[in-house]
């Protein structure tokens, strides 16, 4: 029962704080779309991701995350569209607090140097659910024959609350050949879920902020060995997370590399050893196994992440229009 809630205090409480952030995933170069909106259509062509995580694998409750997007390109207008659907799971039997959000986005395109400036903005619809029978507290009463069930905690709800609200996010994002440079905002209207058990008050969602780069160096002058470093900055202001990596492809075809993530520059949550493939034209898989070397290390097995990405490779719709120039003479 201690175990249980532990696990409550940790989930809830903690997803209040520091959980405000983003879901955690360590693909995000495959993905950057998930941190910034401005990125939808910058792949050229219709781009779908399906992302799965499990964290902290061996720890009662750990977070299961799944995400799935799709966005491209309206050459007509110079813009891009996007939609993710994102569900987040944690606690006993993984539906004990369950997050789920929809983003449905827009950005528009202006041609800069030999790359591209995206300006995007998303809407954002939020669920949360807690189930409260999912947990047992040290000075609860429970007895299946009587039907008597009360945590004797004005904390832990009885049942399932709910909670909706609503938000925007923002973003910028510049992509040319070798360079890629996003800042961007989540949330940025701070919804308050407000949960319909009056045992538990509400909760925050602070606004998050990301800058993320890369850059592609050609090794061997031909294109075939590349090095890529990346670096991803979290902050809700309150918190800081930096998140720094290596990628090397080979011939656009098999790539890997290693990341860091700390919490802060007294605090290193984990090493994450990354690996993928192109299976073909429009088909790249990845995987990440994150190797724990925070306080939590002697109590999971890791994390897991594999995502699965579709490209059309294909152009959608009209480009603009050539300007017309009349002659006067024939006005």
């Amino acid at each position: 029962m201690k175990k249980q809630l532990l696990l409550f205090f940790a989930l809830f409480f903690l997803g209040n704080a520091y959980g405000q952030q983003a879901v955690q995933y360590s693909l995000q170069p495959w993905n950057p779309y998930y941190y910034n909106t401005a990125y939808a259509g910058l792949d050229e062509s219709l781009s779908m991701t399906g992302q799965f995580r499990k964290q902290w694998t061996g720890f009662a409750g750990s977070p299961l995350s799944f995400n799935f997007s799709a966005h491209l390109p309206i050459n007509y207008i110079n813009s891009g569209v996007g939609f993710m659907v994102e569900q987040d799971y944690r606690g006993l039997d993984g539906n004990a607090y369950t997050n789920t959000n929809f983003r449905f986005s827009y950005n528009y395109f202006i041609d800069l140097g030999e790359g591209k400036l995206s300006i995007g903005a998303a809407f954002r619809y939020l669920q949360k659910r807690v189930d409260g029978g999912a947990f047992r507290a040290p000075d609860g009463s429970y007895n299946t024959d009587s039907g008597i069930f009360d945590h004797n905690d004005g904390i832990i709800p009885l049942g399932v609350s709910q909670a909706q609200s609503a938000t925007a996010d923002f973003g910028i994002y510049y992509k040319n050949e070798r360079l890629q440079l996003g800042l961007s905002s989540n949330y940025l209207t701070e919804p308050i879920l407000a949960l319909n058990d009056q045992a538990v008050d509400h909760e925050l969602r602070s606004r998050n902020y990301f800058l993320s780069g890369s850059y592609t160096f050609d090794l061997d002058g031909q294109g075939d060995w590349k090095l890529q470093p990346t670096v991803l900055l979290k902050t809700d202001l309150t918190k800081f997370q930096p998140e720094l990596g290596v990628l090397a492809h080979y011939q656009d075809q098999f790539y890997g590399g290693i990341n860091l993530r700390g919490y802060d520059s007294k605090s290193l949550d984990a090493v994450v050893l990354v690996m993928g493939w192109r299976l073909n034209k429009q088909l790249k898989m990845a995987y990440a196994y994150d190797l724990s070397i925070s306080g939590l290390r002697n109590f999971n097995g890791g994390s897991h992440e594999i995502m699965l990405n579709y490209n059309l490779q294909e152009p959608i719709g009209r480009e603009l229009p050539a300007k017309v120039i009349y002659n006067p003479r024939f006005l």
